[in-house]
């Protein structure tokens, strides 16, 4: 079973309860899969896929008209991801018969639809109505009391992932450098490289206790890096101080939300 956690709420009702029947409907494609009685899943298949598609595209619509609403300013990256995720559920569903082997359909179906849906919430889909002027972010963020989780190594490495996001900060305010894509890329590769350290340590810690929540801790890290990764270098050369404040925006929101809502209940396991 795949779980709608708390690190997956964004906060407005409408599109959490619509990310919780997505969820809902990759458990239904689980259980089909599991399901050793039905020998013949051919039907079952075809409006499985028809139905789930059907209902994201509504879902993207609504997402999407909420962004404009808001004029959330990753409105454009939204839509090309959304449509992407369309034209491969199309795909499956133009491209499956009854001669199929349907077992391995409904297995590729079911890996792409946990790795899409699960980065693209923690690692899009939480930036939604929190993107805010940098007015509203003058002062860097600080690592305090509220984000201690007990363990003495994972709070180590919180606080030199906020000394990095102090440092894009730092880059945001400096008034006398105009150029600055050599020190947004030179923070990028820092972040990715710190993130992939700082992940690797908390996993293995989450597997010596054996913690329970290890895989969905693993699937966030992995959607956190897969957008680092899938930043577009271009568009951060033309728009330099947009995007610095675009990365210290996502950093910081992430990071809090991470540490709040799924770190600190390491402790607890």
């Amino acid at each position: 079973m795949y779980y709608f956690t708390d690190d997956c709420l964004i906060g407005v009702e409408e599109i959490d309860n619509e990310h919780r029947e997505l969820f809902r409907m990759i458990n239904e494609t689980q259980e089909l899969l599991e399901n050793q009685i039905i020998n013949d899943k051919y039907d079952r298949i075809r409006e499985m896929v028809e139905r789930l598609g059907e209902y994201a595209e509504n879902h993207f619509r609504h997402e999407e008209a909420y962004m404009e609403s808001i004029c959330h300013p990753e409105l454009e990256l939204q839509k090309r991801q959304h449509l992407f995720f369309s034209d491969k559920i199309n795909a499956i569903t133009n491209s499956f018969t009854s001669d199929n082997e349907q077992q391995a359909v409904l297995e590729d179906l079911l890996k792409y639809l946990v790795t899409w849906l699960y980065r693209h919430i923690i690692s899009a889909d939480l930036m939604i109505g929190k993107l805010r002027p940098i007015e509203a972010c003058k002062d860097a963020p600080r690592f305090t009391e509220e984000y201690l989780t007990g363990i003495a190594l994972v709070d180590k490495e919180h606080k030199e992932l906020f000394r990095i996001i102090g440092e894009v900060h730092h880059a945001i305010v400096d008034e006398y450098s105009y150029d600055k894509y050599d020190e947004i890329i030179r923070l990028i590769e820092e972040l990715k490289e710190y993130t992939k350290f700082h992940f690797q340590d908390e996993e293995l810690y989450m597997e010596n206790i054996r913690y329970e929540g290890i895989e969905a801790q693993r699937r966030a890290h992995d959607a956190f890096v897969t957008r680092l990764e899938e930043m577009d270098l271009e568009h951060i050369d033309e728009h330099q101080q947009e995007s610095l404040e675009e990365i210290m925006e996502f950093l910081t929101e992430w990071l809090v939300n991470h540490i709040l809502h799924m770190d600190k209940k390491i402790s607890n396991a």
